[in-house]
């Protein structure tokens, strides 16, 4: 994970952030940092070239199946999470704000049938409203500031169709107090938004790095109730 990373390149993201944020523009550093990659994906934190292991953990474990379900993949970065998807018959549409990723992806996959596009979390697509049958979000939400978590979470709960699925995969912190970050750790009354919008929590599974036990990080399966808000 993030602690694994060489310390060069922990401090790269730090300092992309931070610049990012002073210029009140909170995930324009993606872009950034995988045009300087220059399609080596050991120089992007989160890439591993396989899907997220409580992600694939997820669909084994309770054995989902796509049956041509509509599904979007959140900041999807070089696109492992959206394959594992498509490859158990979703229908997915992926999309991250970085068009050297989304190109990246599309190299890599030059076959795939997913939907890969250049979008961005702070300018959603109206189409996209109540539009998808299972949305997965995976630490796009603690790679954001706090002052924008609200707008954030509230765009990706409007995604979900009425009775679908949101799951949600995230470091945890179990203070309100702002952590150091990036990642920027969720707490307990951030994640109760989704509750406040009208979700309900289906299940919750805890992970422990063992390369850090001191990092949380949750799996949290919601559900869109029937009179969710958005």
């Amino acid at each position: 994970m993030f602690e694994q990373q060489p310390e060069n390149l922990r401090q790269k993201v730090k300092s992309l952030a931070t610049e990012a944020l002073d210029k009140s523009d909170p995930s324009g550093w993606f872009e950034v940092l995988y045009s300087e990659a220059n399609e080596n994906p050991e120089q992007v934190p989160w890439a591993k070239l396989t899907p997220h292991p409580y992600l694939q953990d997820w669909l084994d474990r309770y054995q989902i199946q796509g049956d041509n379900r509509c599904v979007l993949v959140i900041g999807c970065g070089l696109g492992d999470d959206a394959e594992a998807l498509a490859r158990l018959g979703f229908k997915v549409t992926a999309f991250d704000i970085s068009p050297t990723a989304i190109a990246w992806c599309q190299k890599r996959f030059p076959d795939s049938s997913v939907n890969y596009l250049v979008a961005n979390l702070f300018a959603p697509n109206p189409e996209w409203h109540r539009a998808f049958d299972l949305v997965v979000e995976s630490r796009n939400i603690q790679a954001l500031p706090l002052n924008v978590r609200s707008e954030v979470i509230e765009a990706i709960a409007s995604w979900v169709t009425k009775g679908g699925t949101l799951l949600v995969i995230t470091r945890f912190r179990d203070t309100d107090a702002e952590p150091d970050g990036p990642p920027w750790h969720l707490s307990e009354s951030e994640l109760a938004q989704f509750k406040e919008l009208g979700f309900s929590e289906i299940r919750r599974d805890t992970f422990i790095e063992e390369e850090n036990p001191s990092i949380t990080q949750l799996r949290i399966e919601y559900q869109a109730i029937m009179n969710y808000k958005l």
